[in-house]
Formats: C-alpha cells, sequence, structure tokens
C-alpha cells in the first residue's frame, strides 16, 4: 500500500523530532501530535471553506458545534 504526500511529511517530521529528541524518550507524544496538526488543518479548511462552518464541519466529517468549540480552542475564532 502507498502512503500519501502528507503521511510521508508526517512520516518525515516525526522522524526529524525523534532524531532532535537524541535519546531522549518524548512524553505525550500522541496528544501533542494531534494539536499541532489540528490547528493548521482546521485553519486551512476554513479558508478554502470560506470561513463556512457548516460547510468546513461537512468536509472534516464532524458536528458543526464540535468544529466551532475546536475553533475557540485553538483561538481560531
Amino acid at each position: 500500500m502507498s502512503s500519501t504526500p502528507i503521511e510521508d511529511s508526517v512520516r518525515d517530521n516525526l522522524e526529524a523530532y525523534f532524531r532532535d529528541l537524541r535519546g531522549t524518550e518524548p512524553d505525550g507524544l500522541y496528544e501533542m501530535v494531534i494539536r499541532v496538526v489540528e490547528k493548521p488543518l482546521l485553519d486551512v479548511v476554513m479558508q478554502h471553506a470560506g470561513h463556512n462552518q457548516s460547510r468546513a464541519a461537512e468536509w472534516l466529517g464532524m458536528n458543526r458545534n464540535t468544529l466551532r468549540k475546536k475553533l475557540v480552542e485553538h483561538k481560531l475564532l
């Protein structure tokens, strides 16, 4: 199975992150990755959706209220 360019980019950046740790063990890695990926994802999708929350929520496959909550959490509103 081949990977996508986004998947390759994430993989490359995670490999670089582990190299930069120089043997130090990460802590809270899953939460950190979700946090740093979610904000730009929401920002770009909102721009492409013309800041229409209903459209963006549909594209993201989530409820509009959930999207709004995440936009507030990331200070994108």
